[in-house]
């Protein structure tokens, strides 16, 4: 199916046609479908309509060939990392935990896309964003491959990824940093705030 068949309506972000590569990538994995990986991928956006597009990039990864949202987190709101105070809105942020069994850099790919889709801006970093999808961690895989770090490098000092990873996983761990819970206590919450007002839905 393309993007020009009916079911994909013309300026959907929420459903984009899946890249080449990771089609590919999952017919590699058929023979694995049975053992998929687990993996953490945050979300976060200033810009637009917030919910809107964390839910869309929600909907977007279960709308991924080898890809099942297991658990979304709350929704948290922050302030933006490493701008100065007052300088950009305030950002929805939230966590996701899926069963893959595309490799990392597939699932990596696909986050991209689905940024491009939502027409993320990369000229200025910790610029504002209409999305951002990050992957974080992926069943305890550790690479220092600059193209595809992981675990994600900061994710043991930002308190918009522990927090809520925390939510949906408590017993969780981040690779070569320890338990998320002990590390939520060690960088705090200041400055992430639930939102008990909006949530995200586990796509149908």
């Amino acid at each position: 199916m393309t993007a020009e068949d009916p079911e994909y309506p013309a300026g959907d972000p929420t459903v984009q046609p899946v890249p080449a590569a990771v089609v590919a990538a999952v017919d590699a994995a058929d023979t694995t479908l049975s053992n998929p990986r687990t993996a953490v991928i945050a979300l976060g956006g200033n810009l637009g309509n917030r919910l809107e597009n964390l839910q869309g990039a929600v909907d977007a990864l279960e709308d991924t060939p080898g890809v099942r949202v297991r658990a979304v987190s709350p929704v948290y709101e922050t302030e933006p990392w490493g701008v100065p105070a007052g300088s950009q809105p305030s950002y929805f942020n939230a966590v996701v935990l899926v069963r893959t069994t595309l490799p990392p850099g597939a699932l990596l790919e696909r986050g991209h896309a689905i940024e491009e889709a939502y027409h993320r801006v990369r000229t200025e970093r910790w610029g504002a964003r209409t999305i951002d999808v990050d992957l974080v961690a992926y069943q305890g895989v550790r690479s220092d491959d600059p193209a595809l770090t992981l675990p994600h490098p900061r994710a043991h000092e930002r308190a918009f990824v522990l927090v809520p990873w925390h939510d949906v996983e408590p017993a969780a761990e981040l690779p070569g940093r320890g338990l998320v819970a002990d590390l939520v206590v060690a960088v705090g919450d200041a400055g992430v705030h639930h939102r008990p007002d909006v949530e995200l839905r586990l796509p149908e």
